[in-house]
């Protein structure tokens, strides 16, 4: 099912954070032999996510330097092994933040490899074989066709790349938590890479959508551009008390330290405010505004492999894309730099099948 090792040596090109400045360079590697069961494609596009910035700079502190990041990942099948049953060559996929679980836990069993024990991460995890992941900032990938989405046909290969990671990360708790109902209304905490998806997929089930945000700065995009019903400034007590006990539920994206209090202030009795952002920090969690209204705080983590391709297709089909800001490999750590300071809307693809070309 596979060319001999000589005819495919395997060779990947790509960028690499080396160290804890997270600075990314040229990198030469060698992908893992493509099994009978795996997909090998040419990488299109990449998004950068917050966990790149997170996992080059080695914050969460399990890095494996040699780092290539990246799991916003899509392109175009190049090869199939034999025993690949879903795709062909030619077919645009693409892949996000995992490639591989036990495929025998209850959460495997229940479509949530995602919260699989054993799941290997798209980069800077252990393959089965023991070799390193490597993400999607290089110019090809090989992964298990299970862990493989297929790109419908109508939606832009460049936005597709950020509902890989961002978009499924939204997506799912409004689906989970039953927040995907008409004429519920729902708040967004934070309108960054993560918010603004929050905002197109809870506008596109129907809701009533309130953004809450630090900047008073980001009200016109809120309201204007992404179609926001209401818009006000979490630091603003008459605001925040002029809302109290409006919202059925709340997906708060934010990964800087927060209070909770004023957010479960905003929630109706049976409300339900979901943390999808993930500080570096616990956060303060008051009980009693709990216990007053039978509140409830709840979290999610991206989504597994069928909700994933129920999320890309239910983009396609509704027209949802994210906003964003194509740039060459070669502006990566400068695209890091203004992602830190969250000088983005909202979201940095990289144009990887035009723009990496492997130095000399």
């Amino acid at each position: 099912s596979r060319l001999p090792e000589e005819e495919h040596p395997n060779k990947a090109f790509g960028w690499a954070a080396r160290d804890t400045s997270g600075v990314l360079s040229p990198f030469k590697f060698s992908r893992r032999a493509a099994g009978e069961k795996d997909v090998s494609f040419k990488v299109l596009y990449c998004g950068i996510c917050h966990t790149d910035l997170h996992n080059a700079k080695n914050e969460w502190g399990k890095t494996l330097y040699p780092l290539v990041p990246g799991h916003e990942i899509v392109g175009e099948v190049t090869e199939v092994g034999s025993k690949v049953q879903k795709f062909k060559v030619g077919d645009k996929v693409g892949v996000g933040c995992m490639v591989g679980s036990c495929h025998s836990c209850d959460s495997c069993t229940n479509n949530l490899e995602n919260y699989c024990p054993k799941l290997i991460a798209t980069y800077g995890g252990k393959y089965y074989d023991g070799t390193v992941t490597y993400g999607g900032f290089s110019d090809t990938m090989v992964v298990d066709e299970h862990f493989i989405i297929r790109i419908p046909h109508n939606l832009p290969l460049d936005a597709a790349a950020p509902l890989l990671c961002a978009g499924i990360t939204v997506y799912s708790p409004l689906r989970f938590y039953g927040l995907d109902k008409p004429d519920l209304h729902i708040g967004v905490v934070g309108l960054g890479g993560l918010g603004h998806l929050a905002v197109k997929f809870a506008k596109a089930m129907g809701a009533k959508v309130t953004v809450i945000s630090t900047s008073i700065n980001k009200k016109k995009a809120a309201l204007e551009n992404l179609g926001a019903d209401s818009f006000f400034v979490s630091r603003d007590q008459d605001q925040l008390q002029a809302a109290n006990g409006t919202l059925d539920g709340i997906i708060d994206t934010v990964s800087a330290q927060h209070p909770l209090l004023p957010l479960l202030g905003l929630l109706k009795t049976h409300g339900k405010l979901v943390l999808v952002g993930a500080p570096e920090k616990p956060l303060e969690l008051p009980a009693f505004p709990l216990l007053q209204g039978r509140k409830i705080i709840g979290g999610s983590l991206i989504g597994g492999i069928r909700e994933t391709q129920e999320m890309i297709d239910y983009a396609a089909k509704q027209s949802i894309k994210p906003d964003i800001e194509i740039i060459p490999i070669d502006y990566v750590n400068t695209a890091m730099e203004r992602l830190l300071k969250a000088d983005v809307k909202y979201r940095f693809v990289i144009d990887i099948g035009n723009m990496l070309k492997p130095t000399s």
